[in-house]
């Protein structure tokens, strides 16, 4: 008899457990509305056809020298793509970050940690046309509730980087 009701116990504890994990689970969401998700958290600028790839990217990086955001990674994947034997499209991801801002943000949402730092692509398509691919901002600024000290460092760190991508579009040197 102890077995039994210790068998019965233990089946409903398990049960109880697992009904309480599906009420805390999230819903799951349908792939359409996955990649309208992906869609609206990501921007692209087409680069205006007088201006080089090579020449968006030091555009970019003599606004964000200008407005004080280090580079803090350059990643020449396209380099490292033919370094391995394989033909590619020109693509290089540019880093930015202004070290206190982020450590602010994260210190206030760990969540922040994940866009750190502010990356921006620069790439060319099959047909050779360059573009600029970043994060949407907004999401970043909007997505999250912010105490009003860190609602103006949101909106800087957002207006530098779309400076910086309207620096490269444009050839801005």
């Amino acid at each position: 008899m102890k077995k039994i009701l210790a068998i019965g116990l233990a089946l409903f504890v398990s049960m109880t457990a697992i009904a309480a994990d599906k009420k805390d689970a999230k819903p799951e969401m349908d792939q359409a509305t996955m990649q309208k998700m992906v869609q609206a958290s990501i921007q692209k600028f087409k680069i205006n056809d007088d201006v080089s790839v090579e020449d968006a990217i030091d555009s970019m990086m003599l606004r964000a020298n200008n407005l004080n955001f280090k580079l803090v990674a350059d990643l020449p994947l396209s380099e490292q793509v033919k370094a391995m034997g394989e033909k590619a499209n020109y693509m290089r991801i540019l880093a930015f970050c202004d070290a206190l801002i982020a450590k602010k943000m994260v210190e206030h949402d760990i969540i922040f940690a994940g866009f750190l730092p502010c990356r921006i692509a620069v790439l060319k398509d099959s047909k050779g046309q360059g573009w600029i691919v970043t994060m949407n901002m907004d999401m970043m600024v909007k997505g999250v509730s912010l105490p009003k000290d860190l609602q103006p460092l949101a909106l800087k760190v957002r207006d530098t980087i779309y400076s910086i991508v309207d620096a490269g579009v444009n050839g801005d040197l």
